[in-house]
């Protein structure tokens, strides 16, 4: 049971990144009009994934300003998610699945 929750939480925190990659890529998609948010299903797209994302990435956009124009928070919050993937959810997991398995 230890081990289903750690791979849940895991695969979670994976789908994470990649919306912040996603929406990343397509707000510079955006913003050198390669794609259109006219365009329903890019409109649907873009909300969805400014939905999933806001709630992680804002507290990090009110620390940290856009550098000229690039916003590295999406980086920033990349690397905190990916680090606690790595470290802290071992660490977490070790003594739940040696007592449930």
């Amino acid at each position: 049971m230890g081990s289903f929750l750690y791979f849940i939480i895991d695969a979670l925190l994976g789908l994470m990144v990649l919306a912040i990659i996603v929406g990343a890529i397509l707000s510079w998609l955006v913003a050198f009009d390669v794609v259109n948010l006219r365009n329903r299903f890019v409109d649907g797209v873009a909300r969805f994934l400014d939905a999933v994302t806001r709630p992680i990435m804002r507290p990090v956009q009110k620390v940290i300003p856009s550098l000229g124009g690039v916003d590295i928070s999406p980086i920033i919050v990349i690397l905190v998610i990916e680090g606690a993937r790595r470290y802290l959810l071992p660490m977490i997991f070790a003594p739940v699945i040696a007592a449930i398995g």
